[in-house]
């Protein structure tokens, strides 16, 4: 699981360039900056094929035709890089809006606009979608090319007030991303039972999903050891008191690790280990992690 940690919040987004790697080929027919099955005009030699199959003389190979033991005329056929299309899956539920010591959806934000400029920077179409229960039909902004009214829309995110319990809108969301395969950068911070884990996985499952674990250390560790208190459910809204004591804080503390360590098993199921980020952002750890493929 990559581990992410920094000092900043937001600082320096326009410099900030994700490179993206993928684990698999697109099928898209517009030219882009990723690994494709179509073939084309320019990339990497991929082989030869028959003129009759490719029917581009200008890549006719002398050489590989005067081998061919049935003289069939042989074209050189290369690869093309192709555009993919991008979607950042917010959840917006209670549980984000908790701040400790970080602002989940300020975070969530940031990263957001990164990945946006990143894919324009290639060529790539990003959209996003914001849910809880149900899916926040004025942070729903279908995949583009274009920058048009992104500004208003991070705006918009940053403004909300998340509260509402559910992750189900993830479901409804998966809908909305029916079709070919896609990249899909689900940001949340997990506050969910393995069984949730599971059912939001495997709505997503025919595309190539990026989870990306949100993490407050202030949620357990911020916590007194001894002390009588009233908690609140961030995804249910009921308050319980309860009396604080190092039993119970370790308790606590072992319920997080096994969360975690279920979204990681859940995760690396579908292809990608989690990308973790906590109190703030990394940019560099992000970078690498997205370059690297997001592989164990």
């Amino acid at each position: 699981m990559t581990n992410v940690r920094a000092n900043a919040k937001g600082q320096g987004l326009k410099a900030v360039d994700i490179p993206i790697r993928l684990a698999w080929r697109t099928s898209a027919l517009r030219a882009g900056a990723h690994s494709s099955r179509q073939g084309g005009m320019g990339g990497l030699f991929r082989d030869h094929v028959s003129l009759l199959d490719h029917p581009d003389p200008r890549r006719i190979d002398l050489r590989a035709s005067y081998r061919d033991p049935m003289g069939v005329l042989r074209v050189r056929r290369f690869e093309q890089n192709s555009a993919i299309t991008m979607y950042a899956l917010i959840d917006v539920s209670g549980s984000m809006g908790v701040v400790g010591r970080a602002r989940k959806i300020d975070m969530t934000a940031d990263l957001v606009a990164v990945l946006a400029a990143s894919a324009r920077r290639v060529g790539d179409a990003f959209g996003v979608i914001a849910c809880d229960s149900h899916v926040h039909r004025e942070l729903y902004r279908r995949a583009t090319r274009a920058r048009a009214g992104e500004a208003e829309l991070m705006a918009s995110l940053r403004r909300i007030k998340a509260s509402r319990r559910g992750t189900a809108g993830i479901s409804e969301a998966a809908g909305l991303i029916a079709g070919q395969r896609k990249l899909v950068v689900l940001i949340s911070d997990f506050h969910m039972s393995p069984d949730e884990m599971k059912e939001t996985f495997a709505s997503l499952a025919g595309h190539d999903i990026v989870p990306v674990h949100l993490r407050d250390t202030a949620w357990i560790e911020g916590l007194p050891s001894w002390g009588l208190m009233a908690l609140r459910d961030a995804e249910s809204g009921r308050r319980r008191l309860v009396a604080m004591r190092p039993s119970l804080k370790d308790t606590l503390r072992r319920s997080e690790e096994h969360r975690r360590r279920s979204l990681r098993r859940i995760a690396e199921g579908y292809g990608r280990s989690p990308l973790e980020i906590t109190d703030a952002i990394d940019w560099d750890a992000v970078a690498g992690y997205f370059a690297g493929g997001g592989s164990p």
